[in-house]
């Protein structure tokens, strides 16, 4: 059987499913909504509000659609896999309780509670209690502290102020500032000490197979300085992540965190990325997410043998354990080129050139469109370029040497993307 599959999703990360998924047998048409520039020529761009679910529902009777994939977490969150499903539509992405993983930081640290699974130490407060939050900060005296949104915030809902007088302010900005609508309930953790890392894992409900590592690079300035981004740039395999390292994360992790799931009535079906931070005394969860992560997924899937579509077909289908997954054994990177000024205002529209001097790797489209025949800046996060080797040094290096090739007006990047991973090598 052939397959007609509609693609949810914008960025980067879809660009790379959509990629990944182009190139499997079973596949009759792929349409991307609404895609980008890169995406068109790997299937049909089409005009679709994710949120909108009818809109969806009716493109997908229209156009006999056998699967839909949903890339970015908001529709996840919203529910869209409960509406599919309840239309005997098959849906690869969890459903909208299991997502709360992602769309709930204070359900997931409950949920990694119960469970025994390890994280940080935390506390919960409602927005409107920051003389309790400030309190509780003062008090305990343990800088840096760590304070999340519990909502959905783009990966931007997370501040580690140094002292007292900034975590005052970071509550304000929690409190009245622009993730206010994120933080109606505000998460206060323990800070943990040690290296990220990230751990990605494919599920059906029951099952689980763990797809690869990546580590990620969030911060917009070089050796992790500056503002929060949604990833300035990925590798993989990170080698922090041992073997015996993730033999340990499967089993007091990955593992707990399904069959928790499976126990509760809210089985996980689709990709299960787990945030880690490597500390002195083991892994321990820093996030959930409900979806591929965006940069790490433009690095994890060039590295699957398999046929991507039939590894998700066979998620839904709850025959996951049936199905064998190969990967390949190279290293990739991938740097992001981002509009000047980002991840706070900037420009669009800046005309982008050089795309067609790319001679190896991957180019991934993010925020980019065409208007009048050009290729122009369209979001913050504009292009991810990957490069792969036979060593992390050969990929990081493929992948510089492409980024220089392209250029637009106030363009940024960060040099060092990679180097953590060349520091543990060497």
């Amino acid at each position: 059987m052939k397959y007609n599959v509609l693609l949810l999703g914008s960025g980067g990360r879809e660009h790379a499913l959509a990629w990944g998924i182009a190139k499997s047998p079973k596949l009759e048409q792929l349409f991307i909504a609404p895609g980008n520039p890169g995406t068109e020529s790997l299937g049909k761009n089409v005009q679709l509000n994710a949120s909108d679910f009818d809109e969806v529902w009716e493109f997908i009777q229209a156009h006999s659609i056998h699967l839909t994939i949903v890339g970015p977490e908001q529709p996840l969150v919203e529910g869209i896999a409960d509406f599919l499903e309840e239309k005997c539509h098959a849906v690869f992405g969890p459903k909208q309780q299991a997502a709360m993983l992602e769309g709930s930081k204070e359900f997931a640290k409950d949920f990694m509670k119960r469970h025994d699974i390890p994280t940080a130490g935390y506390e919960v407060f409602s927005q409107d209690e920051f003389d309790k939050a400030a309190e509780y900060i003062i008090e305990k005296g343990e800088y840096p502290v760590v304070l999340k949104a519990d909502g959905l915030a783009g990966g931007k809902g997370v501040l580690i102020p140094e002292n007292e007088s900034d975590a005052i302010s970071a509550l304000e900005e929690l409190q009245d500032g622009s993730l206010s609508d994120a933080a109606s309930r505000l998460v206060i953790e323990e800070f943990m000490e040690g290296e990220e890392a990230s751990v990605f894992a494919i599920c059906d409900g029951d099952s689980y197979k763990v797809i690869g590592n990546a580590q990620d690079h969030k911060r917009i300035g070089e050796g992790d300085t500056g503002l929060n981004t949604g990833g300035m740039g990925a590798y993989s395999p990170a080698p922090i992540v041992t073997k015996e390292l993730l033999k340990r994360v499967e089993s007091e992790i990955i593992q707990p965190t399904v069959s928790g799931m499976k126990s509760e009535g809210n089985p996980y079906q689709g990709i299960l990325y787990v945030g880690l931070m490597i500390t002195k005394d083991g892994p321990k969860v820093v996030e959930y997410n409900c979806r591929f992560g965006d940069p790490e997924c433009q690095v994890i899937v060039p590295a699957m043998r398999s046929d991507l579509l039939e590894v998700i077909i066979s998620c839904t289908e709850g025959r996951l354990s049936e199905t064998d997954i190969e990967l390949d054994d190279k290293y990739r990177c991938t740097v992001v080129m981002v509009s000047g000024g980002y991840p706070q205002s900037y420009d669009k529209g800046k005309e982008i050139r050089g795309v067609d001097k790319v001679d190896s790797g991957i180019l991934f489209h993010a925020g980019t469109k065409i208007e009048n025949g050009k290729l122009l800046t369209n979001g913050g996060r504009v292009l991810n370029i990957v490069g792969e080797g036979e060593s992390l040094h050969e990929a990081i290096d493929n992948s510089y040497t492409q980024v220089k090739k392209i250029s637009f007006e106030k363009a940024f990047f960060r040099n060092d993307i990679g180097a953590k991973g060349i520091k543990r090598l060497a």
